[in-house]
């Protein structure tokens, strides 16, 4: 197989992780009118049974490092995947079984442990297998599969739901919404047996010569020597028999900078807007709320294309670039939305500031934090430190999901001078610090092996 193609193969395949991530957060939503009215669920039953899977992604994240370093990426990913398969058959069971919520639930916390175990794993495998110089291309391949993700699932229940009565829906329909999870799932799970193990992983357990193996087949006889032999390097400076102490002041400063940019990802407000635009459509554009599809295509039609320029452009013009400018397009995006919400005048203009912060947010801290996770640890400790920088990102994500609606609905932000501005506010002040944390503590990694960035810290 020629050197691109298995490069190309190993992406794809990598990226359907993110593709499963983004269908299944997605696929609830479809679903949940409809199972709500067939399990006559109270609100907050509902609001358990869609919630839940962030328990199953913040359990995934944390078993992710260990399970990482015992039994490697490729087979981690293995067990994502089967958890995806599960969750996906066990969610919709057919009338023949006794389903119940209780039973939904365990099964979307299932699916919420491949979400996180594939949240950690796929971009740090991309990472660790893909040459430097395309790498964060590569990794962004991973983002874009989870905004594809969303934008399939949200056509598939659509269809799905169209093609059937409401009351069909509400029996069966539902059902079908979760099993046509099955195909990108087991498609993930057969595909990720032909994909190689990662170099830096098989070096880590002692097994240079498949290491050197698998380099070569991505970049050349020579280019594979050099490389190993930065591993080798890298991997000697902290194997002298030492065991890695993770409470080191140097490797909680790693680990504490990478976590918080990973929170600092969801305090941009970004689901905040994705979860609960809906009244900002309306105004603006006169969209009913059953008009959910509508304003869910608008949202993911410019994530999916900014992402696009994130993808061809995070190589070209490096990290901390994007960063700084996507955070410009996020504060000006806000603040067209706040003014407009204090001076009452939603319109046109509020939605040119949403779909500005998502266009924005698409080009810099959605594909971006991804990459840089996955190449900025170094590689005795990269699958721990990961994996508490992608549990305190889901544990943040539940966090603005909670409690946004509160501040939404408090007595201070819908009055003088608020007027329903204050939460996007108080994002800004978020993003301000991304702006000085990307300045003072990230490295730019574009083009530098993981050796040499690992390099950085010294």
């Amino acid at each position: 197989m020629k050197k691109g193609v298995f490069l190309l193969l190993i992406a794809a395949v990598s990226a359907l992780g993110g593709l499963l991530f983004g269908y299944d957060t997605g696929v609830i939503n479809g679903a949940q009118f409809y199972l709500t009215e067939y399990f006559d669920l109270s609100d907050a039953l509902k609001g358990w049974v869609v919630g839940s899977a962030l328990l199953g992604c913040f359990v995934g994240a944390i078993i992710a490092g260990p399970l990482s370093i015992k039994i490697g990426r490729k087979w981690s990913l293995i067990i994502s995947a089967i958890f995806f398969t599960v969750s996906a058959y066990g969610s919709g069971l057919p009338e023949l079984f006794p389903q119940t919520v209780s039973m939904l639930v365990v099964f979307r916390i299932i699916g919420g442990l491949g979400i996180g175990v594939a949240s950690m794993n796929a971009p740090m495998y991309i990472a660790e297998i893909a040459p430097s110089n395309i790498r964060g291309r590569m990794v962004t391949y991973y983002q874009l599969a989870i905004v594809i993700g969303f934008f399939v699932v949200f056509l598939a229940t659509y269809f799905i739901g169209n093609d059937l009565s409401v009351a069909e829906n509400i029996e069966f329909g539902w059902r079908r919404m979760f099993w046509s999870e099955l195909i990108p799932s087991l498609l993930f799970l057969i595909l990720l047996f032909i994909v190689p193990k990662s170099p830096r992983w098989l070096a880590l357990k002692g097994k240079e010569d498949d290491a050197l193996a698998v380099l070569k087949r991505i970049n050349g006889d020579e280019a594979a020597k050099k490389e190993m032999h930065q591993i080798q390097e890298s991997l000697n400076e902290t194997n002298d028999g030492v065991k890695v102490s993770y409470f080191s002041k140097a490797i909680l400063v790693i680990i504490g900078i990478g976590t918080v940019l990973s929170v600092l990802q969801q305090f941009t407000g970004i689901n905040a807007v994705l979860y609960y635009g809906a009244d900002i459509f309306e105004k603006a554009l006169g969209f009913g709320k059953e008009d959910v599809l509508a304003q869910q295509i608008l949202l993911a039609f410019v994530n999916l294309v900014f992402t696009f320029v994130a993808m061809f452009t995070v190589d070209k013009f490096g990290r901390k670039p994007l960063l700084y400018i996507g955070s410009v397009g996020m504060i000006v995006g806000f603040l067209l939305l706040s003014i407009t919400l204090q001076q009452n005048s939603v319109g046109v203009l509020s939605l040119i500031g949403v779909l500005l912060f998502i266009a924005s947010f698409a080009l810099s801290m959605g594909p971006v934090v991804w990459v840089l996770l996955s190449e900025m640890f170094p590689n005795k400790i990269r699958s721990v430190a990961m994996s508490v920088a992608v549990a305190a990102q889901w544990a943040a994500n539940y966090v603005v999901s909670q409690s946004f609606p509160m501040v939404m609905g408090s007595e201070m932000n819908n009055s003088e001078p608020w007027n329903g501005s204050l939460p996007y506010y108080i994002f800004i002040v978020f993003i301000l610090i991304i702006v000085f944390i990307t300045y003072k503590f990230i490295p730019e990694t574009k083009g530098k092996s993981l050796e040499e960035i690992e390099g950085f810290w010294k």
